[in-house]
């Protein structure tokens, strides 16, 4: 049924809304109408299609047609590869508003996040292409005459991609157009609640293949399905690599499947990113960096702000500000123009959310918000408040993520206890200071700073750019995706040396000569 906001404005029914905009990117109506997976919008909580599935048995067959895709893709020049996700881009661009609308739908982003989420996707093409003229390889000292040593890159096989519900379309694209410029197929895994923007991706993909005059078949892969289609994928050794984007418990999972078979994984996992406050810091752009950290995308960000460690000569006053903040941000529908926050995903991230609100509560956390708000939504789409909680310590709850929008405020004496506090949790995505303090800043991203992936100043821990290798340590698993050289993880090493003489010199004076 058609929905009317606060506003006045009278929204098409949502599943209406997906409907249309599958069809209007070309996706065959086949593949989301009469499956047997429910897919649902988290701003109603309705049922939006019925997506068919792959099942487990089915993934060894499409294994085998991307080895096949492989094998060709490999023999093609790594710039002509970078056309094709050129072309990519171009259908991106075409599509964004189409596409960031289903985001929105689909994941309940915000309108601006949506389309931003695209943006992103774009933007990686981008860098791809101009990677596709400089996969480079080293010259190295050879210590014996008449030699040369290098290094070379070269395609690595198959790339498994497992993408978590949160950016539904653009960690795919962080993989799949590195994967793709390197010379390998990819086979995609998307989260089981967001198929609908995958299946549009897919589609766009077979567009620029068509634009490209054609790729190897099986290419680009989607596998729609559960965990037993996930585990298929992550044990069939003919995947040399597994991307995989999620919480740490799956990380574990994955990571010890796929170690078995001597495969390589690509590890983005939990985050549990801090920001400290100094006694310098310029708290009105603080305050404004935290707001987007800790409350964009409802905090179901890898990189959403959840602890703030801030020095006791600014927290009563920053605190009040910050709260008043909270109590004021606008919750709503996300296709809706002011809003800031929309739905959390489902009702587990609800659950999950309460839980965690209890335990502070009852180890004498002082909370603000975390309540549910919009009566008028339906029964399953959960809006909240985004939720402080003061804490006189760092307790366990504190050291495990909740992905929800909650953010535990700790009040330090100075800069050595700060880090300290910042880097006893187990995980190590993000992480962030706030400082007019050159020493400071210098000190928080030395070595003897944050020991997380990402480590920032002045600018909250959530938002990362494309250009910048992203990922982070410990239980957050240590891979790393986009930009830099994280294509790198994407293709073998092979150490060469080249006699070009005509002795034979062993290395390290070693002597070996034989009469024949």
């Amino acid at each position: 049924m058609a929905t009317k906001s606060e506003a006045g404005i009278v929204h098409k029914p949502v599943a209406q809304e997906v409907a249309d905009l599958l069809q209007s990117l070309g996706v065959p109506e086949a593949s989301w109408h009469g499956g047997t997976r429910a897919a649902r919008s988290p701003i109603t909580g309705e049922i939006t299609a019925h997506v068919v599935e792959a099942e487990a048995s089915a993934v060894s067959g499409a294994v085998a047609r991307s080895v096949a895709a492989f094998e060709a893709w490999r023999t093609v020049p790594a710039p002509r590869r970078g056309e094709l996700v050129r072309l990519l881009g171009e259908e991106l661009r075409a599509h964004k508003t189409a596409l960031g609308r289903l985001v929105t739908l689909e994941a309940g982003k915000i309108v601006s996040e949506g389309l931003g989420e695209v943006q992103e996707m774009i933007d990686i093409c981008d860098f791809a292409v101009g990677l596709s003229r400089q996969l480079y390889g080293l010259t190295i000292a050879s210590e014996r005459p008449g030699h040369r040593m290098m290094e070379t890159w070269h395609p690595v096989g198959p790339v498994g991609i497992i993408t978590a519900f949160n950016f539904p379309v653009a960690v795919w694209s962080w993989n799949a157009a590195l994967a793709l410029v390197c010379g390998n197929s990819v086979l995609w895994k998307p989260s089981e609640k967001t198929p609908l923007t995958a299946l549009a991706v897919q589609a766009l993909f077979e567009r620029a293949v068509t634009a490209f005059g054609g790729a190897p078949e099986g290419l680009s892969q989607l596998l729609i399905g559960g965990a037993e289609v996930g585990a298929a994928l992550t044990d069939d050794v003919r995947v040399p690599v597994i991307s995989a984007t999620g919480s740490t418990r799956m990380g574990r999972i994955v990571g010890e499947r796929v170690a078995r078979r001597f495969g390589r994984s690509i590890l983005e996992l939990g985050g549990n990113n801090a920001a400290i406050v100094c006694p310098s810091a310029d708290l009105d752009l603080t305050l404004r960096g935290i707001a987007f950290a800790a409350m964009g995308t409802a905090g179901q960000r890898c990189t959403s702000l959840r602890r703030l460690i801030v020095n006791e000569s600014v927290y009563d006053t920053l605190v009040p500000r910050l709260a008043k903040a909270y109590a004021s941000v606008s919750i709503g529908d996300p296709r809706e123009a002011g809003t800031l926050i929309g739905p959390l995903i489902d009702a587990e991230a609800y659950e999950g959310m309460q839980k965690a609100l209890e335990t502070a509560r009852a180890a004498g956390g002082r909370i603000h918000g975390g309540e549910r708000v919009r009566a008028d939504a339906a029964a399953d789409a959960y809006y909240v408040r985004p939720a402080i909680v003061e804490l006189d310590e760092q307790i366990d709850v504190v050291k495990h993520e909740t992905f929800a929008p909650i953010l535990y405020v700790l009040r330090v004496g100075g800069l050595p206890e700060a880090i300290k506090l910042h880097n006893d949790v187990p995980q190590g995505l993000s992480s962030s200071i706030f400082t007019s303090d050159l020493r400071e800043a210098e000190t928080f991203v030395s070595a003897e700073g944050s020991d997380c992936g990402i480590a920032n100043v002045n600018i909250g821990p959530s938002g990362a750019e494309i250009g910048g290798a992203f990922g982070g340590e410990k239980e957050t698993g240590g891979g790393r995706e986009s930009g830099s050289d994280a294509w790198k993880a994407y293709m073998r090493r092979a150490t060469n040396t080249i006699n070009y003489s005509r002795q034979l010199p062993l290395a390290q004076g070693v002597s070996f000569d034989v009469e024949g």
